[in-house]
């Protein structure tokens, strides 16, 4: 099986979490627990190491950090990866969707629908930016790097 079951999030190094980012946590983890695909290449002729996995999601140095186990608890990789491929676009992203949730409160329908459309191509951007750096660490497809994608912009303090 190669998905993950079990997503842990570490944010110890992180100034606490506002209710809103609390909410949007959860809810990226249910969304991602209930349906993703997300396997691991093999490595130095070792054959791919199966799933189900345990992902521990952190911000550590400034990099976002990737910590996979079995259910069983034993080690199967750790990847840190840079955010700065990410701060464009997680910056654009809090923007439209700050920009989304005014507009819900004002706008006629046609200008919201215009703004989400653009916030769903961000949020796109971003997906595509992940599966890039995880090539060759790690195989999602584009709905779970979507909701990997939510859940980094949620560990990521706003303002």
């Amino acid at each position: 099986m190669s998905r993950l079951t079990l997503i842990k999030i570490d944010d110890s190094a992180m100034p606490p979490a506002t209710a809103e980012m609390e909410q949007e946590r959860k809810v990226a983890v249910f969304d991602l627990l209930e349906d993703n695909s997300f396997a691991l290449p093999g490595r130095d002729g070792q054959p791919a190491p199966e799933g189900p996995f345990v992902l521990q999601l952190c911000i550590r140095e400034g990099r976002l950090v990737f910590d996979l186990t079995t259910e069983a608890e034993e080690k199967v990789a750790e990847f840190h990866l840079s955010m700065g491929p990410f701060r464009q676009v997680v910056k654009d992203y809090f923007q439209i969707c700050q920009s989304y949730f005014d507009a819900v409160k004002k706008l006629p329908p046609a200008q919201i629908e215009a703004i989400d459309m653009a916030r769903r191509g961000i949020h796109n951007e971003g997906a595509r930016t992940l599966q890039e750096r995880l090539e060759g660490k790690a195989t999602l497809d584009i709905d779970t790097a979507r909701r990997l994608f939510t859940l980094i912009c949620a560990l990521i303090p706003q303002g």
